[in-house]
């Protein structure tokens, strides 16, 4: 799982672009809407649920807007159906795109998402096309400052509690299980005291495809304009940029 960093790196800048509060609230609210439709409205006994419900939480959404995404699903309220479809193709240089998205208007999304594509120098492909180059795995991040626990420490309880590999930063501790045992892992380091700065089953790439400026800037400009649409959930790929290029283009 080493070299995942290259990953985080653009996660976390996507992240700090998301921190237009609504736009994330209402993207968990299709989340949140979408489980509990599909697994019932009790977080404890729909697993599904209780991530997004707790993915929403440590983003700060507040409490009511959870309730009624939950009520919405359940009927209490009236609410549209959404679909989840996954669109899978090529960025600027040939890099590996996957886009996760929610909607009630398959048709429209489609073509908003091709449109985002061709813009910004890639091509969508037919499906599994890209999805066999990413491995679905857990991922917990631990504050290594909100935690006074020795790394040692924090990986015994990992691995003990089924974690897959464990890998040690300045700022966290960064925990990878296979994505049938996140829920039992997390659980138990939950357990243990541990909280988490981001805790959710997501894709990893198996390799990474390494371009230059001209294309980072194209494949950060994609990511951009798929994240701007409402539809669409999360957006995976396996883009390598060198550091000095990311920050003149932030």
């Amino acid at each position: 799982m080493a070299g995942h960093s290259k990953w985080k790196n653009i996660q976390r800048r996507k992240n700090a672009q998301d921190a237009k509060r609504g736009k994330v609230f209402m993207k968990m609210a299709r989340e949140i809407f979408v489980a509990a439709k599909e697994g019932g409205g009790d977080p404890e006994m729909n697993p599904a649920l209780r991530l997004a419900v707790d993915k929403a939480k440590a983003s700060n959404m507040p409490s009511e807007n959870i309730d009624r995404a939950i009520k919405k699903a359940t009927g209490d309220l009236d609410g549209v159906s959404y679909e989840e479809i996954t669109y899978e193709g090529y960025g600027p240089g040939g890099v590996a795109v996957m886009v996760k998205v929610l909607t009630d208007n398959k048709n429209r999304t489609a073509a908003d998402v091709r449109h985002a594509f061709n813009k910004n120098g890639g091509n969508l492909g037919e499906n599994g096309c890209v999805s066999y180059m990413f491995d679905r795995k857990g991922y917990l991040v631990i504050d290594r400052s909100e935690h006074d626990a020795e790394e040692d420490d924090v990986m015994l309880e990992a691995i003990e509690a089924g974690a897959e590999e464990m890998e040690t930063h300045e700022e966290t501790f960064e925990v990878y299980t296979e994505s049938e045992n996140f829920t039992e892992v997390k659980a138990a380091l939950e357990l243990s005291g541990y909280t988490f700065e981001t805790a959710e089953i997501t894709m990893f790439p198996q390799t990474y495809t390494p371009v230059g400026e001209e294309e980072t800037e194209k494949m950060l400009k994609l990511i951009d304009t798929l994240e701007d649409n409402d539809d669409v959930q999360d957006i995976y790929h396996n883009l390598e940029a060198d550091e000095e290029v990311l920050e003149k283009l932030s």
